[in-house]
């Protein structure tokens, strides 16, 4: 019997094992960085997060943009977040490692910049809460514009789950920096667009078959006579 050679549509096991294992260990990475860097803040007396958080509406700290994610205002704030950080990290960055980095690059600048322009000017603010919600609200809408079934029913799932968090990332809420929580809610349901899955390039035609020259097919025709064909 011949072989089939029709490509399965179905996941590949193994692979799907493989991306697991890297989204792991991109996240087990990141939460070694920020753990890392708590440790070094708390031995300065959180000089850090004075000196890396955001304070609003200056030119001259945008680039705390970039710092704030890391930073943490105490051991509690950071154990908070380190769950739902990995946890949403992971899913995000299972389908790409390339893709995941873009992703947080976004929503670092869209939580960020949400701070920047919206927060009381009076405070500082730092953390990873707004990138959490990035992440959220990408892997609830990634599948639906990929049109992917696994990652429509895992958005299903971690929307239902927890939908609660969205009751701070409205204007208002006290005691939480909302602003950093919206603009990385909305950039992660931005980068569930930028970031979806590209269609392949059309498949190639299929070429005919080749014409037989009269000489061969007359040739052809001798032979398969001689046999009694």
């Amino acid at each position: 019997m011949a072989a089939d050679n029709t490509p399965s549509t179905l996941p590949d096991p193994a692979r799907m094992v493989a991306d697991a294992r890297r989204a792991f260990f991109v996240m087990f990475g990141v939460l070694c960085l920020i753990w890392a860097v708590q440790l070094a803040n708390w031995l300065s007396d959180y000089r850090l997060t004075v000196e890396g958080g955001i304070l609003a509406r200056r030119p001259d700290q945008l680039a705390d943009l970039l710092t704030a994610p890391l930073l943490h205002v105490n051991w509690q704030h950071l154990e908070g977040n380190s769950g739902p950080l990995f946890v949403f990290g992971f899913l995000a960055a299972y389908r790409g490692v390339k893709r995941f980095l873009g992703l947080t690059a976004l929503l670092v600048l869209t939580s960020g910049a949400a701070v920047w322009l919206f927060s009381d000017d009076r405070s500082v603010t730092v953390g990873a809460s707004g990138v959490i919600y990035g992440y959220f609200g990408y892997v609830v809408l990634r599948g639906l514009i990929d049109r992917n079934l696994i990652d429509s029913l895992i958005g299903v799932v971690m929307g239902a789950s927890f939908a609660y968090i969205l009751t701070t990332a409205v204007p208002g809420t006290p005691g939480v920096s909302w602003q950093g929580h919206l603009g990385g809610l909305v950039g992660g349901l931005a980068g569930a667009w930028i970031f979806r899955a590209r269609k392949g390039a059309a498949a190639a035609p299929v070429p005919a078959p080749a014409e037989v020259p009269q000489s061969e097919r007359a040739q052809l025709l001798k032979e398969l006579d001689d046999l009694g064909l």
